[in-house]
């Protein structure tokens, strides 16, 4: 399976709707509510937006064909506390988590898109970054689509996740305005089953981190 790397980039001007990007807020269908979840306390909070990636401009390294070439395919995540918001009462940590620690949404056209807020104050949102696409690592980070899974210290994962795949790994890096860190500079990986990931079926997606 050939990887392909993301590229950020602090933009030269703001970013269109439906462009591929790391942080700020996603663009979802106008019929399509901001995810939210329940935490440990039974309250209601948004997911930290973490990515969107817009399917053709990635089509291009996608040599397996692993995902549509159309649409929009965006990440969102519990990774509240390594973004520093520490007063969340839980987060992924170093096992495989829950179906409801991430959210992966599949829109399959970018047209009619709109840039979408939670409406939560306490939600942290780093100012967005560009991505780009391609065949090669960049000079510093580790942000993979289908990621080999090189920072895994064992053999393979847990059952019943033996054969997941890395959909989307994130790696610890920091900005102007942020300081992602997974525990210590370690990455985030959200996991998918083959047979899911060739339905392009992303309902059941796991995370887990991985540090040394």
């Amino acid at each position: 399976m050939n990887p392909v790397f993301l590229h950020l980039s602090k933009p030269s001007r703001r970013l269109t709707v439906g462009s591929s990007r790391f942080f700020g807020y996603p663009d979802l269908p106008p019929d399509c509510p901001y995810p939210f979840h329940t935490d440990d306390e039974g309250t209601g909070r948004p997911y930290p937006f973490v990515c969107q990636i817009n399917l053709s401009e990635m089509a291009p390294y996608d040599k397996d064909n692993m995902l549509p070439h159309v649409g929009m395919l965006s990440f969102f995540a519990r990774i509240d506390p390594y973004l520093g918001y520490y007063a969340a009462s839980d987060c992924i940590g170093g096992i495989i988590s829950s179906a409801d620690a991430v959210r992966v949404l599949y829109f399959p056209s970018c047209e009619n898109l709109v840039e979408t807020e939670p409406g939560d104050e306490d939600l942290l949102v780093p100012e967005s970054l560009q991505v780009g696409f391609g065949s090669v690592q960049g000079q510093y980070d580790e942000h993979i689509l289908f990621a080999p899974p090189v920072h895994r210290q064992w053999e393979n994962w847990d059952p019943p996740f033996e054969d997941w795949l890395v959909l989307l790994q994130v790696d610890s890096f920091d900005g102007e305005d942020f300081d992602l860190n997974f525990m210590d500079m370690g990455v985030l990986d959200f996991l998918i089953s083959p047979s899911a990931l060739k339905d392009h079926d992303f309902s059941d997606v796991r995370a887990i981190v991985l540090s040394s």
